[in-house]
């Protein structure tokens, strides 16, 4: 979604392993918001991030590391 339409949400799971943090997602993150998602890391392998949305930017934190299916663009 864009312009007038798009949609804060206060909390986000992805239960598909990023490559890269998904820019647009974080953008629809609300004020407050928090958002956890598995992200590859160096060598291939993947650990659980999650993205907090305060008032003056993120806050991102490392958890642990996950094993998920790969997020293919284009696919739904």
């Amino acid at each position: 979604m864009s312009g007038s339409d798009a949609r804060q949400v206060k909390r986000g799971l992805l239960a598909a392993a990023a490559p890269r943090v998904p820019e647009a997602l974080l953008r629809q993150l609300a004020a407050g918001g928090r958002m956890i998602l598995p992200l590859k890391v160096n060598g291939g392998s993947q650990r659980l991030v999650l993205f907090e949305r305060s008032g003056r930017g993120f806050l991102e934190s490392t958890l642990d590391p996950v094993r998920f299916v790969p997020m293919e663009a284009g696919k739904a």
